[in-house]
């Protein structure tokens, strides 16, 4: 039997492999996917990790997709599936269109597959989180069993000295999940606060959006957005002047 974690490096995750080897647990392989868009914080701490887990005697493998991000995002040919011809690149990943999820399920799927012995897989989903949780092919929810709720796992891991620093912005203070800077499931606050802490991130965006036609939240671009809190900010500081 052989034993592997989903790893993406945001809280529940890490703190389950923190916990798993805090309580000695089996534990073969540490499987992250790289999308190639995460913020440099996850990176730090993927790497970080690497010698914990080599030194309790796990492997730790990174996936990547076959196409880089900008190619599939803004290059790649996409045939039409209500009309004849095609257009490029599938444009932002987010809603009905999580292409990059798509690759991710298939690749970890391809490497499961790939282990020549009966496996069982540790996810990292909160107890907090029941709609997503699935007792299917080998997969089991440590976090759930010792009723670790998401807010539960962030103070673990700050507890036990991991973070998600982007200069001196801790990412959990102003986003909902650390998913990729460009991940198109962001909702309105966060986008504001990457707008407000994050003006590298929110430039890249930006740069991505002069390349997209679709808008990227509802129906605002990122360009539309940052008005949108330009106009807030200014109303904020007439209000501060009044008061």
């Amino acid at each position: 039997m052989k034993y592997i974690l989903s790893e993406s490096w945001g809280k529940d995750s890490l703190a389950l492999l923190l916990r798993l080897i805090e309580e000695k647990r089996p534990l073969d392989y540490v499987v992250f996917f790289d999308t190639g868009m995460e913020y440099q914080s996850i990176y730090h701490n993927m790497e970080k990790a690497r010698k914990l887990i080599s030194d309790y005697g796990a492997e730790l493998v990174v996936i990547k997709p076959d196409n880089n991000w900008l190619f599939d995002m803004l290059i790649r040919p996409v045939k039409y599936k209500s009309k004849e011809g095609e257009h490029y690149g599938y444009e932002w990943c987010g809603g009905r269109c999580r292409w990059r999820t798509s690759d991710k399920i298939k690749l970890i799927q391809k490497f499961l597959d790939s282990i020549d012995d009966e496996y069982t897989q540790y996810l990292g989903i909160a107890a907090d989180e029941p709609d997503r949780i699935k007792y299917e092919n080998g997969k089991v929810y440590p976090l759930v069993d010792w009723n670790m709720t998401e807010k539960d796992c962030l103070e673990y891991c700050y507890n036990k000295g991991w973070n998600w620093l982007e200069g001196n912005v801790e990412l959990y203070s102003i986003l909902d999940r650390v998913s990729c800077w460009c991940c198109g499931n962001k909702n309105l606050s966060e986008l504001r606060n990457m707008y407000h802490n994050l003006p590298e991130y929110w430039g890249y965006l930006k740069g991505l959006q002069s390349r997209i036609d679709r808008p990227f939240y509802c129906d605002k671009t990122i360009f539309d957005l940052e008005d949108r809190f330009k106009l807030e900010d200014a109303q904020m500081s007439i209000f501060d002047y009044i008061q």
